[in-house]
């Protein structure tokens, strides 16, 4: 393919999907540009938000109104109907391969998490009946297509990319290794939450800048970074996009670092009432989601 036109900027950087005090819903972006939503949130801190005349981050040609609303609740950046199927790169970072016990792949591993898993970055995460004993967060980058994708190169796919959130890869360890096929044991209901910011690319145009960390109970389990990815953001584009429409508003999780709590001795998975914080730099934010069992 020749050049493309990248995707255009939009008028914000750090995108929120939000409820008001008044009860409505609304986009925007936050007053406070250093701001962390999701731990914002928890320790009940005055949250304002310049409004968007628009109810959706994929809107590229939305303007402020010039209102600030406060924000009584976060709501994931994305609609689950905007994202569609979540594309997923398994076992990208070396790491996490070495602890999985599994060899390096030679191509990116790909598997899918039906629109069922996503998740608000605030709500709690119910952990099914059948899965409550062995689940694992996993931290995890997530891409925003932000222009129609098929069938580009490395070189020009980051220019199909509208932003990046953090997103957590919920997954059931027991159920996962009972087969090699990893879609049934991450796709529950509610195993993706993301948000609390989206971040667009003028704001990060290289992503191999962004720092990863999952906290558990005050321990740090994941810390890691995006330049350590086996298969780069534009690679991983690439190839999903190979003879495959990614429309705008496709998600793609590019992997987790090591330190899930499956590779702990013994290992640690998450239990009820756990303080888990999902965390990524440069403005993207912390997942804050409790965690229920048994429901």
């Amino acid at each position: 393919m020749g050049s493309i036109e990248r995707v255009k900027f939009p008028v914000w950087d750090r995108f929120v999907r939000f409820a008001a005090d008044d009860g409505q819903e609304y986009c925007g972006e936050p007053v406070d540009s250093e701001l962390d939503i999701g731990l914002a949130f928890v320790a009940k801190e005055p949250i304002l938000i310049k409004v968007l005349n628009s109810s959706s981050a994929l809107d590229i040609h939305a303007s402020f109104t010039g209102d600030i609303k406060t924000a009584t609740s976060i709501l994931t950046p994305l609609t689950a109907h905007e994202v569609g199927t979540i594309r997923c790169v398994g076992l990208n970072y070396t790491d996490h391969a070495a602890e999985m016990k599994l060899a390096l792949p030679t191509h990116p591993e790909i598997f899918m998490k039906p629109d069922t898993c996503v998740h608000s970055p605030i709500l709690p995460i119910s952990l099914p009946k059948n899965t409550s004993e062995e689940c694992d967060p996993e931290v995890e980058l997530a891409v925003v297509i932000g222009k129609t994708c098929k069938d580009v190169s490395p070189d020009e796919a980051l220019g199909y990319v509208l932003g990046y959130m953090t997103a957590n890869d919920v997954t059931a360890r027991k159920i996962q290794g009972r087969s090699s096929q990893w879609g049934y044991s991450k796709g529950f209901d509610g195993f993706c939450p993301m948000g609390p910011c989206f971040v667009s690319t003028n704001s990060i145009p290289d992503p191999s800048v962004l720092l990863l960390r999952t906290t558990l109970d005050g321990k740090v389990m994941q810390d890691g970074a995006a330049k350590n990815l086996i298969f780069s953001v534009a690679e991983c584009v690439s190839h999903i996009s190979q003879g495959t429409t990614l429309r705008p508003g496709t998600v793609i999780l590019t992997g987790t670092p090591a330190g899930i709590g499956h590779s702990y001795n013994p290992p640690i998975y998450l239990k009820k009432g756990a303080d888990l914080k999902i965390w990524i730099s440069h403005g993207l934010g912390t997942l804050v989601n409790d965690i229920r069992q048994g429901v």
